[in-house]
């Protein structure tokens, strides 16, 4: 192994980093311990961060006290969640990604229009809980082309797809494509739903991907876009393994192998690409270069009342 190349843009986005500050701000604001229902973001390392420094992850609302702050996770809630936790009274910190909530507020716009929804995402994750959430019914999940062909709507006449925000493009695509073949008239996502930190991620695996011999994805196996990626770069016939942390590296991969490409999810920190660095480099890797790629400048505000005491 001689060079490791670094995908550029890998890691944290807008939507993460804006979660993250929000149980910070406001551990710090309030004091701990603050309560944040599922996982504020999928990486381990982070919700472990948070816990030593205050933050209590439950998954369930009777096990928030009375009179409590509450933060929700990156990857919203249903309807019914959002009105028990306010009905039980507590602080509530919504971390929301901006992106997801824009998917929130065109389906109850629809809805009220008419529409169903066919919505493209992974059964069980909770955004999928939290976007299909947002109405009592009309709202179909599809994953994969064969689900699209038993989906049976009330009516098609007014028929809009939504998609997890997180998923691969390509795949999302394909299934879109069947949507569309199945019922011409639907209703495509007005911007692509696919989030833009998602979609540069997977652009620069695909470029990184050819580039090397191996892709180590850092992400932790219950983040959805991590998974993507690995799998991206596998599609692409380069082999590829996710890591949670640099402890994970198995010395065997590398054997016969000169060029390592490098990314990280969407929610994994920096420092643990460096310590994957680190690692790789008591393989014997010699050098580190980034891909040129694009910078992201995104910034999403904070909710009203956690601008800190100045």
């Amino acid at each position: 192994m001689t060079d490791v190349l670094l995908a550029e843009p890998r890691g944290f986005c807008a939507g993460v980093d804006r979660a993250i500050e929000i149980v910070e701000r406001a551990l710090e604001k309030f004091g701990a311990p603050i309560y944040v229902r599922h996982e504020i973001v999928h990486n381990t390392y982070v919700v472990n961060d948070l816990k030593a420094k205050g933050a209590i992850f439950i998954e369930e609302l009777a096990d928030v006290p009375p009179g409590a702050t509450l933060v929700f996770s990156a990857h919203g809630v249903s309807r019914a969640i959002h009105d028990e936790a306010h009905a039980r009274g507590f602080q509530i910190f919504d971390a929301t990604c901006p992106l997801v909530t824009k998917v929130h507020v065109e389906v109850a716009k629809l809805h009220k229009e008419g529409y169903e929804f066919l919505m493209i995402g992974h059964k069980g994750h909770p955004e999928v809980e939290g976007t299909m959430g947002q109405l009592d019914d009309g709202i179909h999940l599809v994953e994969d082309v064969e689900d699209v062909a038993r989906v049976r709507p009330r009516q098609t006449d007014k028929l809009a797809v939504v998609t997890q925000t997180t998923l691969s493009v390509d795949d999302a695509l394909e299934i879109l494509n069947a949507v569309k073949a199945r019922f011409p008239k639907v209703r495509e996502p007005k911007q692509q739903d696919i989030c833009y930190a998602t979609q540069n991620r997977q652009d620069a695996v695909k470029l990184l991907s050819p580039q090397v011999d191996v892709v180590i994805v850092v992400g932790s196996p219950t983040s959805s876009n991590s998974n993507r990626l690995r799998e991206v770069a596998q599609k692409l016939g380069t082999d590829s393994y996710m890591v949670d942390s640099a402890e994970e590296l198995q010395p065997h991969w590398f054997e016969g192998k000169q060029r390592i490409g490098l990314t990280a999810g969407a929610s994994a920190p920096e420092i643990l690409v460096r310590q994957v660095i680190d690692r790789l480099k008591a393989l014997g890797a010699v050098s580190v270069r980034k891909m040129d790629g694009i910078e992201e400048t995104l910034k999403f505000p904070l909710p009203k009342g956690l601008k800190l005491d100045a």
